[in-house]
């Protein structure tokens, strides 16, 4: 009865048919309708979070190896193992601490990180030695790692049927996060005090606080039962899932070609002018955030996600091939040509970025995906860890064999890809 009266036409209403059965004008803001932000809810929530969080944390990590010669007056041999033997720490903690947020649930997990992190950090202003400084960065990438992992189960299921598209707006945010940390960081580096690192330091330890301010409303997530019992090895023994890491790992070392070998290779392989490379990084950060939420959809399921990362290395290939071609070329068309690789390089790496994201929760299951996702972390942390000497030796010694080389490598793991999903399909559904 309801429904037949409100689909009725009021005889008694002035207003044409076609008025009268009108849809209600929308009220979301301007930026809610254009997709640049999300509506109110947990999803905004987690977003605004992870903002704050990457914001603090990008300005940091450009500042750390500074302060921790400048002011605690290490050196930059010293600073490197630290900040090595941090790194390592880090990526050994996420399956574990994972697997307790998929057996307690992931709130309270995420949370206690985020005041780990806090304490870690302001303990990092009363270090005077090497050992005070390698253990306040060590727990600080622990508890990042760990809070990583943690994450990864809201994610999924905060995202609900759109998680390849809410991914992506949070790779999106972070892309924007880490661009406004550098220039925080900028600011720093240039006054270039004690006082101006001190203070960077304690405005890390209260985005940490922030966010975890952000993320206490919002709603609990209860475990999930385990259908294969609470074995906490159990991404390790999924072999096509650590495939799947493996090949994975490789294709996230693009994300260090325009941000590490590229201007390296502006300065000492070609004649384009120095500043070029902050104009390559601002169009690669400017493309991430305008197009990562659009190049994400419709890619989900396995299927699609594989053909995905087939066409992301198929674009390595033909940005890397392009950039390598600067030099010899005149100052202003060596900066053209390596503009238009690092837009094809950029398109590469949104499709890699969907494709991946997408199938690192797909292949996960349900129940597991904290542990998985600190499985996960661990390829794209290893990634980064090899990205400079591997990049160093192709790119900036071989010269354009190496960018080709790099390239075909790209290629070969993006190929590979969809063969491993297939392989995973046969003990799970993908698609559904």
């Amino acid at each position: 009865m309801i429904d037949r009266q409100e689909n009725q036409v009021n005889p008694n209403s002035t207003l044409s048919p076609d008025r009268q059965e009108a849809a209600p004008p929308d009220r979301r803001s301007w930026l809610v309708r254009r997709g640049l932000l999300l509506e109110s809810g947990p999803q905004r929530r987690l977003a605004l979070g992870g903002f704050v969080n990457q914001l603090g944390t990008a300005a940091f990590l450009a500042t750390a190896p500074l302060y921790a010669m400048r002011v605690i007056g290490l050196s930059v041999g010293q600073v490197g193992l630290g900040l090595g033997v941090a790194g390592v720490v880090g990526l050994l903690a996420g399956p574990p601490v994972g697997h307790l947020a998929d057996r307690r649930g992931p709130n309270g997990v995420f949370l206690a990180t985020l005041l780990i992190q806090t304490a870690a950090m302001v303990s990092l202003l009363f270090a005077h030695s090497f050992v005070a400084f390698m253990a306040a960065v060590a727990v600080t990438d622990l508890a990042g790692a760990s809070g990583g992992a943690a994450r990864g189960p809201m994610i999924r299921r905060f995202g609900g049927d759109e998680v390849p598209k809410f991914r992506s707006y949070l790779r999106s945010v972070a892309f924007l996060a880490s661009t406004f940390g550098a220039l925080a960081a900028g600011v720093v580096i240039q006054l270039d005090s004690s006082a101006a690192y001190r203070a960077l330091i304690v405005a890390n330890a209260l985005t940490f606080l922030g966010c975890a301010a952000v993320l206490l409303r919002l709603p609990r997530l209860e475990p999930l039962p385990a259908s294969t019992g609470s074995d906490r090895w159990l991404a390790l023994k999924d072999r096509p899932y650590m495939a799947f890491v493996v090949l994975d790992g490789i294709l996230w070392i693009q994300g260090e070609v325009v941000t590490y070998a590229l201007p390296l290779w502006v300065v000492l392989h070609t004649e384009a002018p120095r500043w070029f490379t902050g104009v390559a990084l601002a169009v690669n950060t400017v493309l991430v955030v305008l197009l990562q939420i659009r190049t994400s959809r419709g890619i989900k399921g396995g299927r699609l996600a594989g053909r995905a990362t087939q066409r992301a290395g198929l674009a390595f290939l033909i940005g890397m091939g392009v950039i390598a071609l600067a030099p010899g070329l005149p100052g202003w068309a060596a900066a053209a040509i390596m503009l238009a690789g690092v837009a094809v390089h950029t398109l590469g790496s949104l499709w890699h970025a969907a494709g991946s994201l997408e199938l690192r929760f797909r292949l996960a299951p349900a129940h597991a995906q904290g542990q998985y996702s600190g499985m996960f972390g661990i390829g794209m942390g290893l990634c980064y860890t090899v990205a400079p000497a591997l990049l160093g030796l192709l790119c900036l010694t071989w010269g354009a064999p190496g960018w080709l080389a790099m390239g075909t490598l790209f290629v070969a793991a993006g190929l590979a890809i969809p063969f491993v999903v297939r392989w995973a399909a046969r003990s799970r559904e993908l698609d559904a």
